[in-house]
């Protein structure tokens, strides 16, 4: 049996952890099944991000005329486009192995237990005295042969010409809006009557007006059956009439939400619990049921966000060597959309404080006071604001327009560093800057509090 001082069973954004227990003498177990980076740059954020730009260059040149500016795209190299993506994709993994020195042994392998300390890889047994599990999530499987799921895109190995897509949530409506503005013929499938239903109404409201401009949906539809044949498939959806569609596309894809990563771990060989989902049961430090195993990211299924994983493994890491002994508590949690129109938000919704009773105010603002806003020419950008009345505290920022996810960091800081939206109002804005915007919505939000 091998012995370690740690175990790290996933090499996404942990891998950085054990890279900086191993620069401080650390013998480290370091154990991935696939390429290391984990999902974000290898299947997720990164690669999807990269193609957003591209969608964001073609939906300019398309919407040009707004500007008064006639113009035309003459031909989009999807397979230069994709290659170049891929080829990101293919340093990933060597760009993180880079980071590990000699004290960090990295197998490639499925680690699973055979008891709470002790951790099996490639014929090998291992054991630590600090153990962290990071093994991410996994996108929830098609009832479909041959559907893709948003695993399957990157690197992508053959680009369709059409594609359908189920689901409403962030990763089906950013795929859809990368494919569509690409060329690629593609047609969004939603099973309610809403796309993005976690986000605050009055925003889900707009972005679903905006979106639908460019992106063919079908609402309230569900997939009855879908066969692949001769390389395409011929899909029956049903409307909530019960009136029936077919559909021909060369690739079906599902983006219905994401699972635990956890099944290959054996943890009924430990004292390790887990929830309904299996997603496992940790406390405010992070560690499991079992003293010494700790857990990260998804794999605990509370903040799915590559962003709030690496949060969580920079304290974690602070917890297990630098002596810094207190729990994570995260104050806000923001996420954004990458889509056409964008959006950020952190905090609570409008319907979440009424739901809690609340004594709170809101706000709507447009940008339209913004020079560098009017110059967009776009009419729908909006800051909401849920404000506590007494404390002129925010619960809530919920953004759409360009650079939403960019803006809302102003919010963040202030909310971080002494939550009052009266520092909004009297901080010095460039002008004229688009977060200057966010100077009426402040003054509107304290105008609703004091009327």
């Amino acid at each position: 049996m091998k012995v370690y001082d740690l175990i790290v069973i996933g090499g996404g954004r942990a891998s950085t952890l054990a890279a900086k227990a191993g620069q401080i003498g650390k013998k480290v177990a370091l154990i991935e099944k696939s390429k290391l980076g984990g999902t974000c740059p290898n299947r997720g954020c990164v690669p999807s991000k990269l193609l957003v730009g591209y969608a964001d260059v073609i939906r300019t040149i398309q919407e040009s005329k707004r500007h008064y500016i006639s113009s035309d795209i003459d031909a989009i190299d999807r397979e230069k486009v994709f290659r170049e993506n891929s080829e990101f994709i293919d340093g990933v993994d060597d760009d993180y192995k880079s980071m590990l020195n000699e004290n960090v042994e990295l197998f490639r392998g499925e680690g699973s237990f055979i008891s709470d300390k002790v951790v099996g890889v490639n014929d090998e047994t291992l054991t630590a005295p600090t153990i962290i599990i990071a093994t991410g999530s996994k996108p929830k499987k098609p009832p479909f042969e041959n559907a893709w799921t948003s695993d399957d895109v990157f690197p992508i190995h053959k680009i369709p010409s059409s594609i359908a897509i189920v689901g409403s949530g962030f990763i089906a409506c950013e795929l859809a809006n990368v494919f569509d503005a690409l060329g690629v013929k593609t047609k969004l499938l939603v099973r309610s009557e809403t796309l993005l239903s976690h986000e605050d109404k009055e925003i889900s409201e707009t972005f679903q007006k905006e979106f639908s401009k460019n992106i063919d949906i079908e609402f309230n539809t569900t997939v009855k059956d879908a066969k692949y044949e001769n390389s395409f498939f011929n899909i029956s959806f049903e409307n909530k009439k019960g009136q029936e569609t077919k559909h021909i596309c060369e690739t079906l894809l599902y983006a219905t939400g994401r699972e635990s990563n956890t099944y290959t771990l054996n943890l009924e060989n430990t004292s390790i619990q887990v929830d309904e989902e299996g997603f496992i049961k940790r406390d405010e430090f992070f560690e499991t049921s079992v003293k010494g195993i700790y857990v990260l990211g998804d794999a605990a299924g509370e903040h799915m966000l590559q962003h709030a994983a690496a949060f969580e493994m920079n304290h974690l890491y602070k917890f297990l060597f630098e002596n810094e002994e207190k729990p994570l508590s995260f104050k806000y949690m923001p996420h954004a959309v990458f889509t056409d129109p964008e959006v950020a938000s952190v905090g609570i919704t409008e319907e979440e404080a009424k739901d809690k009773k609340l004594d709170f105010v809101v706000s709507k603002t447009d940008w339209l006071a913004s020079a560098k806003a009017k110059s967009t020419k776009l009419t729908y950008p909006f800051t909401k604001f849920i404000v506590e009345r007494d404390s002129y505290k925010i619960l809530g920022c919920h953004m759409i327009g360009p650079q939403s996810s960019v803006m809302i960091h102003q919010v963040l800081t202030v909310m971080h560093i002494d939550n009052d939206i009266r520092h909004l109002k009297e901080m010095l804005y460039i002008h004229p800057a688009l977060n200057e915007s966010l100077l009426p919505a402040a003054i509107n939000a304290i105008k609703n509090i004091r009327s």
